[in-house]
Parts: C-alpha cells; sequence; structure tokens
C-alpha cells in the first residue's frame, strides 16, 4: 500500500478539522482515538480494526508501550497516543516485516495471529524531530495533505517533538505593523517562502520575497498552521515553535532612532540590502517586541511552552574590548533573549540550536565558543527553562574532529539539552552517513556520568524524503538504551521493506555499509550538478559522491536479487542506486572533458556524459520522491493566479537551484527527474555549445531565465524501469577498472 501525494486545493486546506474539544470525550478516550486514527490513516482499517488501544496512567516516566497478542487480536498499552501509534508499528515490523517509508509501505497481516507479548521503553523524554532549514529544503509549499501524512509518520515511528513554522511570518508581520512599520516597511523584511528559514535565523532580509509576495499568503500560512498544531496536539505531540530571536526590518532604525542595530552578513554574494538586521537585547524594544509576538501567536494559536530563539546562528557575536566585557555582554543578551519570552509566558522554555557552537571559529580557528562563554550566555536563565539542540554529534567526530559538545560544554551546565544529528544538508539524494555510528554513538552520552539533564535524542535532517535506511534506524534508536547491532539490524530492515532476505542482498547490504553506508560527507554532490567552469579555472568544486569498487559491487549485488522484483520499494531503491552508480560514471566523464584544453576538447566524452544523464533522467521518472514535478506542483498549489503561481513556482525552484549567490548556488544538489534534463543537462550543453563557437553566454542569466519560465514534465519513463536498470549498470559495470 502507498500512501496517495495528492494535492489539495486552497479550498480544502481552509476547511475546518473535525473539533477535538469534545467534552463528551474523555481524556483516554481521546488519546486512544488520535492514536486510531493515526493507524487506519497509515495501513487501512482492515487492519488497524485489529487492533486495541488503551491509555496506562500508571505509566509516566520513561514512556513506554506494552503489546499483548491472543484471539488473533492486538492490544497495545500505554500513556500517550505516540507511544500508542510507535507500539502498533514496532509491532508490526517485528512480527509481520512490515514498513512505513516516504517512497511507500510494504504492510500485511495473517489471518492468524499468534499469541505474542512484550514491552518497550525509551530513555528520551522527547525524540525530537525536524531542522529550522527542513522548512525550506523540503516542507516549504506542502499542502495539508502532505503535513497530514508526515505527523502519521512521526506517530507511527515513535517521534514526539517536532520543530515547527508556526506561521512565525504572519504574526511577525501584525506585530511590526502594530509597531507602527507600514505594509511596505514590513514586506521588506520577508524572504520568499522557500527561504523563510534563513529569514527566521536572521540570515538575510527580503530575499526572492519583500513585495513579490502575495497579499494573501499569511492568511493561507495562518490557516495551514492551526490544522497541524491541532493535529500534533491531539496526539499530544510538544511541538517547538520559532520566538523573536531579535531580527528587524531595514526600516527599524528609521521609525525607532535610538535603537541599537547591527548589520549582519551571512554567506557572502547575496546583495547587501539582503544582509540582516539584529536588534540589540539591551535595547527595551527587544523585550517589547518579543513580548508582543508570543502574545499574538497565542492569541491566534493557544499556549505553547517551547520556543526557539537564536541570535548568533552561523553568526558574528557583537566584539568587546575584554573576554570579561564579552562574558558580561553574552550574559546580558541571554537574560533578555530570555526575558523576551518569560514576560509574555512565565512557564515558557526558551529552545537554542547548539549548531553553532562547534562551527563557530575565530580567526585563529580556535572555538569561538568556549565553555566560560556559552556558560555566561546561558548563566541568568534557570536550569528548567532553557533546551539545548546539540543537533550535529556526527559533525564532532567525523567532520572536525573533536569532543562532542556535550563535554566540551560540561553537559551543558545542568540545562536540558537533546542529543541530535544532521544526517543530511539541503535534501541531497545519495546515500550518505556510517551505519555504524548512528546506531551506537547516543549509547555515550546516555553512559557519560556528567551527561546533565540530557532529556532527548533525534535527528535534524536539512531534507528528508532521501536516505530512508537512515531514518529508519534513528526512529529505532530512539527507543533503545544500547546499541544496536547493525548486522541484526538491516537483515530485519531489508525484511520489512522488501518481504524477504536474499543471501545476494546481505552481500549488497556488507558492501554499502563498506562505501556509501560506510563515510560521511557533509556535502555530497556530483559534478553534473555543478557549474561547469569556464577556461582557465580549476575546478571550483569537486564531484563529492561516494565512488568505490565496493559500491560498484554492493550496487550489482543488489540488482541481482532478482527473487524482490515483485517488492515496489525494492524496485525504487535500485533505480536510485542505478541513478547514483550512472551519475558516477557522468560524472568521470565530464571532468576528463573539462581537464582538456579548451581547442582539444574532445565533445564526445560531453554528448556521451549527457546520454547517460538522460537516462538517469527516465530512470528517476518511476521514483515517487525524485520528481520534479512534485516539487513544482506544491508550490504552485498556493497561488490563486497565473502570477501568484509563477511566482511560488520560480521561488521553489530557486531555492533548489542558485539559492541566492555563489557560496551557496547549487547547494541543494538533487538527483531528481526533470531537474537534470531540464537544468543540469541544459546548462551544461548551452555552456559549451557557446565555447565551441566561441560565443559569450551569461549563465546567470540562463539560470534566472530557466527560473521564470514555468516547468513542464517532457517524456516518458522506460516501459520496464528494473530491467533498464540492471541493463544500464551492466553496460557500464567495469568502466571504473578501465585501463
Amino acid at each position: 500500500m502507498q500512501r496517495s501525494f495528492k494535492l489539495l486545493s486552497i479550498f480544502f486546506l481552509l476547511m475546518p478539522l473535525k473539533s477535538i474539544a469534545d467534552t463528551s470525550i474523555t481524556p483516554k478516550e481521546s488519546t486512544v482515538n488520535a492514536a486510531k486514527d493515526v493507524l487506519t490513516r497509515s495501513v487501512g482499517s482492515q487492519i488497524a480494526d485489529r487492533f486495541s488501544f488503551s491509555v496506562d496512567t500508571a505509566s509516566a516516566q520513561p514512556e513506554g508501550y506494552s503489546i499483548k497478542v491472543n484471539s488473533d487480536r492486538v492490544h497495545i498499552k500505554a500513556s500517550s497516543s505516540v507511544a500508542l501509534t510507535r507500539g502498533a508499528y514496532a509491532y508490526l515490523k517485528q512480527e509481520h516485516n512490515n514498513m512505513l517509508s516516504w517512497s511507500g509501505a510494504n504492510i500485511s497481516m495473517p489471518n492468524k495471529l499468534a499469541d505474542y507479548q512484550t514491552e518497550q521503553t525509551t530513555p528520551f523524554k522527547f525524540r525530537y524531530y525536524l531542522n529550522v532549514v527542513t522548512h525550506g529544503y523540503t516542507t516549504a509549499y506542502w499542502d495539508w495533505a502532505r503535513w497530514e501524512q508526515e505527523i502519521d509518520w512521526m506517530a507511527m515511528h515513535g517521534m514526539n517533538m517536532p520543530l515547527l513554522a508556526g506561521a512565525h511570518e504572519a504574526i511577525l508581520f501584525r506585530v511590526f505593523r502594530k509597531l507602527g512599520f507600514s505594509e511596505e516597511q514590513s514586506y521588506q523584511y520577508f524572504s520568499g517562502p522557500a527561504h523563510f528559514p534563513w529569514n527566521r535565523m536572521g540570515n538575510i532580509v527580503g530575499w526572492d520575497g519583500a513585495n513579490r509576495l502575495p497579499k494573501n499568503y499569511f492568511d493561507k500560512q495562518i490557516a495551514l498552521n492551526h490544522k497541524i498544531l491541532a493535529r500534533v496536539r491531539e496526539l499530544g505531540m510538544t511541538p517547538i515553535i520559532h520566538a523573536f530571536a531579535g531580527f528587524v526590518p531595514p526600516a527599524t532604525k528609521a521609525l525607532f532612532p535610538d535603537a541599537q542595530v547591527r548589520e549582519l552578513s551571512w554567506a557572502g554574494g547575496l546583495p547587501s540590502h539582503t544582509n540582516g538586521r539584529l536588534l540589540s537585547p539591551t535595547s527595551p524594544l527587544f523585550v517589547k517586541i518579543g513580548k508582543m509576538y508570543i502574545d499574538e501567536w497565542e492569541k491566534e494559536f493557544g499556549k505553547n511552552e517551547y520556543y526557539l530563539a537564536d541570535s548568533f546562528n552561523e553568526m558574528d557575536v557583537p566584539k568587546a574590548d575584554t573576554e570579561q566585557a564579552l562574558l558580561s555582554e553574552l550574559a546580558g543578551y541571554g537574560s533578555k533573549v530570555y526575558e523576551s519570552i518569560r514576560a509574555a509566558n512565565p512557564d515558557a522554555t526558551w529552545v537554542m540550536q547548539g549548531w553553532t557552537f562547534p562551527y563557530h571559529k575565530d580567526s585563529s580557528g580556535e572555538l569561538f565558543w568556549t565553555a566560560k562563554r556559552l556558560h555566561a550566555l546561558v548563566s541568568t536563565v534557570p536550569d528548567d527553562k532553557l533546551l539545548i539542540l546539540d543537533l550535529a554529534n556526527e559533525y564532532n567526530k567525523l567532520v572536525w574532529n573533536i569532543d562532542p559538545s556535550w563535554k566540551i560544554y560540561s553537559g551543558f551546565f545542568n540545562k536540558q539539552w537533546i542529543y541530535s544529528f544532521i544526517p543530511n544538508m539541503g535534501g541531497k539524494t545519495p546515500l550518505n552517513g556510517v551505519l555504524e555510528q548512528y546506531a551506537s554513538m547516543p549509547v555515550e552520552a546516555l553512559n557519560y556520568s556528567k551527561k546533565g539533564n540530557l532529556v532527548g535524542f533525534g535527528f535534524a535532517p536539512e531534507g528528508i524524503e532521501n536516505n530512508e535506511m537512515i531514518y529508519e534506524l534513528l526512529t529505532d534508536v530512539a527507543w533503545q538504551n544500547t546499541a544496536i547491532d547493525i548486522d541484526k539490524w538491516q537483515r530485519d530492515y531489508a525484511t520489512q521493506r522488501y518481504g524477504a532476505f536474499p543471501k545476494v542482498l546481505a552481500s549488497a547490504l556488507k558492501g554499502l555499509n563498506k562505501s556509501a553506508l560506510g563515510s560521511f560527507t557533509d556535502h555530497p554532490m556530483f559534478r553534473y550538478q555543478l557549474r561547469p567552469n569556464t577556461p582557465g579555472q580549476s575546478f571550483s568544486k569537486k564531484a563529492t559522491v561516494h565512488q568505490s569498487e565496493n559500491f560498484t559491487q554492493a550496487t550489482a549485488m543488489f540488482l541481482s536479487a532478482s527473487e524482490l522484483n515483485a517488492s515496489e520499494l525494492y524496485r525504487y531503491d535500485a533505480i536510485e542506486l542505478t541513478a547514483t552508480y550512472l551519475g558516477l560514471v557522468a560524472d568521470d566523464l565530464l571532468e576528463t572533458f573539462l581537464a582538456q584544453s579548451l581547442d582539444a576538447r574532445d565533445y564526445q566524452l560531453l554528448e556521451q556524459a549527457m546520454s547517460i544523464l538522460g537516462n538517469v533522467d527516465k530512470l528517476l521518472l518511476e521514483h515517487p520522491n525524485h520528481r520534479l514535478e512534485n516539487w513544482v506542483a506544491l508550490a504552485r498549489s498556493w497561488g490563486d493566479s497565473a502570477q501568484e503561481k509563477d511566482y511560488y513556482e520560480s521561488n521553489a525552484k530557486r531555492l533548489l537551484t542558485t539559492w541566492g549567490g555563489k557560496p551557496v548556488n547549487d547547494y541543494a544538489g538533487r538527483m531528481w527527474n526533470g531537474l537534470i534534463s531540464d537544468y543540469y543537462m541544459q546548462r551544461w550543453q548551452v555552456n559549451h555549445e557557446a565555447l565551441k563557437h566561441n560565443k559569450a553566454i551569461d549563465l546567470d542569466q540562463w539560470e534566472e531565465d530557466w527560473l521564470n519560465t514555468p516547468y513542464q514534465q517532457k517524456g516518458e519513463g522506460f516501459v520496464d524501469p528494473l530491467a533498464k536498470a540492471r541493463q544500464l549498470f551492466k553496460h557500464y559495470q567495469g568502466y571504473f577498472n578501465k585501463p
């Protein structure tokens, strides 16, 4: 069974959800009903009706569930809706080899059920999910149908603390207007919707938005957020919502001459007018706006507990003459940010992202955020009113080669904190990540004697709908207090996903663990996804997708598992592996071509690479997640007129391609049907056709024209894409072994 990604019109988006405030329903009944609804939507009523749920009021922490099967009925008992749904999913996985994933599902149950009994707890109060920028790289233009599916995915996988965008812009717009900013001055602050995450973090203002943003956008954002919040609250989830972090419109100094406002620079390459503006927390205006924002948000959506505010994410902090002055200033910042939240909601908890603390280096290459400096920032905030998201534990270990942040910062000084990974940057598609590390690293923190107030585990991918094995593993890690045996886990995973585990598949997975799933690259990109170099330039950017003989052999063995042909999920994974391998072959041809002098280039190499990529593009037309047309259709669904639809589409495509400047150009790196043929291939071809004939080419203008031309999916896929994938792989299998 595969759940549909059908697009809803704004009419359906604005339809009210069923009320969950029915006073005739007890809290226990509400908990059970919410869980049963998730199960029914996820696996269908025929299977869902074989489950009965009950609430265990005696169980609070650690959260868990018990499963008992008798008389062909599955009884799940737990203390929350999410624990109930996780229990149901664990039973379906462990006893009947079922799986739910973004690309589809493998769901079935026999008529006769064996008696069974087990129970499970989690060591983590919170199972955290999503990243600020996931709401750009993946969810920017989701409709309610897609959000409902994702919330169900969270519940079935046992995740209970999502980081949500929370209609931040719509509420902030109201606050700006109440402060006296004109409509035009307010709109100058907002970027395009796909770029909102960086707007929220103060990296940019106005980029691809400003007065281009349709005036009805905020009403739609509010309506969608009501639906999202109603559902996560119905399930007893604890959402994290954005607060005011100090970022203000460019016109702030004109309205408030005494306000201390600092202009920020972020990635470079963007026009200077898009630089963020940070209001000093020492200004009385900071606390005033912070309180106004939460008051306005809670008036619209009701009370919330966890509010995210980061003033320094990937940014420089204000300079001070002495270390002591800096520590004092940081303490003042922390005090004022928390005060701006507490003033509106004394029960609220301030949430901050921990990414920047190990990431931010000073001019000498040393960590700017020493233990003393971070302690100063959080020192005035009560221990139970601050939550630190320690986002990127694999980066500390595998990229920066430093101790975990929770060791560097003394278990985060007894504040609440969540252990997390960032398995993906930008929504990049290739397999990537050290599976063994994901399975074992969190246990080290659990067993650390000075871990402080560790309250949760989670993952914060910049983009999702990729690398599904890693995310399935991480949701299981969240319910374990010991390391997971990867060999056994992968056997179970393959059986759950494909319905069987033939011997050759075991060899394929071992090969992947020695190659693409045994190495970590923070930005795995193909060369074909990057701009062609102009003559005389060195290769400023290189291909970084894993390529090795182990990967080639693993792909060969995976494709040879013909007994799995009937599995839809196997076919999707086989297509994805083949597309990755063929992309590596095309990359090598392109690099050979670029290494030649301009007057001696063999254009047959370019043509051969384009032919391979054309086949990759056609293969991916069969994959439900890797298609540009899905992305474009979601974006266009937000528009009421052709002009609005065209704007939303161009904004959505911009994020995936030019983004906004050289440092982040091509950052998202999607291996998608349509994006390959219509953008990456065309860019290579028009560039080198011009060079071949000594004609000038303005790639900036070509890219801009593409962004502003509505996309139409062209061509048809292969009649038998799995057979074609095997044929293409066999043809190029020996490519990297050639003399």
